[in-house]
């Protein structure tokens, strides 16, 4: 489904090594430390809620009823998506039975935003008592949540949106606005389901213990692929991540519709994966299409 090249290199984030990460503690950062690197690895990544309304999925399947990744064709006929919504999951859905590629974030290399940035199969989480930051594995994403604090009166709409973040108990909470809607290739997830400025993004993270867990990825499996080369560890039967998500949008959505992203314990190495522009626009029909360049450098 993507068309945008992907370099692997080993590399180690010095952010994230560094002794200012390395020395936080659970006392300091919130009732519950949820620091450390996760893996989600199934692909394209949204889970089922376990009931309520739930996100779009794909209509092409395999012989074991989970998605075929080699196809998107989204569910337009989701009761979530208003008429003009549906018409535009449609019509990527038709792109895709034809064998083409039509373009995404992550095949165009451009910022996700949320909820997008949950396919991501790797994400490392980064705790502070009054900041809380997320550095994916794919393409340098980076998101920053400022805790306790409120939305300012007038939000500035950004690439990933303003995101502000609380405890309650034992989960935390964040809640973003201000995505940016203005922008190529705004959805929500691989289907092409469209947002509008209006969308808001409420995050409940929490640790699960594993039985939990496993009935979460035994309901996904259902549906989502496991990807082979994110390497969890599957002896691991400790407490899992896992975050429920609610996306409410009035310009797209007729109701508000949740998903859930469950994490695993890594048994991987962090590789930096980068994105870089892909000269075949296949998506487009276009064989020999350039690759981006600036008349002067940057710096």
């Amino acid at each position: 489904m993507r068309n945008g090249w992907t370099i692997s290199i080993a590399a180690v984030l010095a952010l994230a090594l560094s002794p200012v990460w390395q020395s936080a503690k659970a006392a300091d950062t919130g009732p519950v430390n949820f620091s450390g690197m996760w893996v989600h690895p199934f692909f394209p990544g949204i889970e089922p809620p376990a009931e309520g309304p739930g996100p779009v999925f794909n209509l092409t399947r395999r012989p074991n009823g989970q998605s075929n990744n080699n196809q998107f064709v989204g569910d337009f006929s989701n009761p979530i998506l208003k008429p003009e919504a549906a018409a535009i999951v449609k019509q990527h859905g038709e792109i895709s039975q034809k064998g083409l590629t039509y373009p995404t974030p992550s095949n165009r290399c451009w910022p996700s935003g949320v909820p997008y940035i949950f396919f991501q199969p790797g994400m490392q989480m980064l705790q502070q008592q009054d900041e809380i930051v997320f550095i994916y594995m794919r393409n340098h994403e980076v998101r920053h949540v400022r805790l306790n604090q409120k939305h300012p009166e007038h939000v500035t709409p950004s690439w990933y949106g303003d995101s502000v973040a609380h405890y309650e108990g034992d989960s935390l909470v964040i809640d973003t606005v201000g995505i940016k809607a203005d922008r190529p290739y705004a959805m929500v997830d691989m289907f092409g389901t469209p947002f509008s400025a209006g969308i808001h993004v409420v995050e409940r993270y929490r640790m699960i213990d594993y039985d939990d867990a496993k009935e979460a990825m035994l309901r996904n499996m259902k549906i989502n692929p496991r990807v082979p080369d994110t390497r969890a560890d599957l002896d691991y039967r400790g407490k899992q991540l896992q975050v429920i998500f609610t996306v409410e949008d009035n310009g797209v959505f007729t109701m508000p519709w949740s998903g859930a992203i469950t994490y695993e314990k890594p048994k991987m190495e962090w590789e930096e994966i980068v994105c870089a522009d892909n000269p075949f626009d296949f998506f487009a029909e276009k064989i020999g299409a350039k690759v981006p360049t600036a008349a002067k450098p940057d710096f």
